[in-house]
C-alpha cells in the first residue's frame, strides 16, 4: 500500500515509516507540513493518509477538512497528543476514520492502518445498495435520497452501513458502540443519540426510518407513510 505521513516531527516520522515499510510493506511518502498534502493526494494514488494535528502553518483538522471537501475518499488514520473528547470527536466529524493518541503502540498503528486500507479495498468492489430512495455507493463513499446527495461524516457513514446490514433488527447502543470498526473504545451513549439525531434528519423523504425501541435500542425500518416519521423520535 502506498501511505502519505504527514508529521512534523522528523524523527517520530522515521520511526512510523520504518514501522508500515516493514511490517505493512508500504511505499511511504513524508512531508512535515500541511500545506502540500492536497496536491499531493489529488496528483498521484494513495491507499492511506496518516495525519498528525499539530502541524506548523496549517493544522491537521484544516487539511483533513480540505481533503474532505475535494471529495477524497482514502481512509484517513490521526495521530496527535490531544487527548479531549471533542478533539477525537471533531477529528471523526471531518472525515477521519479512526483517531490514535500519542504515545501509541508502533503494532497497534500498523494493525490500525492496515485494516483501514482493507476495509477501503473491499468496498470499493462492492456494489451500489438501493433500500427505498436510499443509495449508497461504497466505492465513492456517496450516498443520496432520491437524486440528492447526503453528505455523510465518517461516523455517519459507519452508523448508516451498520443500520442497513442489520435492517429490520433491533440494536442497542452497547453493539453500536463495539461493532462499529474504528471508533473509540470511550465513545458514549449519548454521542450515539446525537449521531443517530443526524441520520434521521438525512434520511427524511427516503422511505426509512430509524425507530427507537424504548429499552431495546434502535431499528432501521422501511415505511410507506412520511407523517408517521414522528414515531421514530
Amino acid at each position: 500500500m502506498r501511505v502519505m505521513l504527514v508529521e512534523d516531527d522528523p524523527a517520530l516520522a522515521d520511526t512510523i515509516s520504518r514501522a508500515l515499510q516493514s511490517q505493512a510493506e508500504a511505499q511511504v511518502d513524508w512531508t512535515g507540513r500541511g500545506e502540500p498534502v492536497l496536491n499531493s493526494l489529488q496528483s498521484d494514488d494513495y491507499d492511506l493518509l496518516v495525519l498528525d494535528i499539530g502541524l506548523p502553518g496549517i493544522d491537521g483538522f484544516e487539511v483533513l477538512r480540505r481533503v474532505r471537501a475535494a471529495r477524497l475518499r482514502l481512509p484517513v488514520l490521526v495521530l496527535t497528543g490531544r487527548e479531549a473528547i471533542d478533539d477525537r470527536v471533531h477529528g471523526l466529524d471531518l472525515g477521519a476514520d479512526d483517531y490514535m493518541v500519542k504515545p501509541f503502540a508502533l503494532p497497534e498503528m500498523v494493525a490500525r492502518a492496515k485494516a483501514l486500507v482493507r476495509r477501503a479495498r473491499g468496498q470499493a468492489a462492492g456494489p451500489q445498495t438501493t433500500v427505498g430512495k436510499l443509495t449508497l455507493d461504497a466505492s465513492a463513499r456517496r450516498a443520496w435520497v432520491g437524486a440528492h446527495e447526503i453528505e455523510l461524516p465518517a461516523r455517519e457513514w459507519q452508523l448508516l452501513e451498520y443500520f442497513l446490514r442489520n435492517l429490520g433488527k433491533v440494536v442497542s447502543k452497547d453493539h453500536l458502540v463495539s461493532s462499529l470498526s474504528g471508533w473509540e473504545s470511550d465513545v458514549s451513549e449519548n454521542a450515539i443519540e446525537v449521531y443517530v439525531s443526524r441520520l434521521r434528519n438525512k434520511l427524511v423523504d427516503s422511505g426509512l426510518r430509524i425507530r427507537t425501541v424504548r429499552g431495546f435500542g434502535y431499528m432501521l425500518e422501511e415505511f410507506s407513510d412520511a407523517g408517521a416519521d414522528s414515531s421514530a423520535r
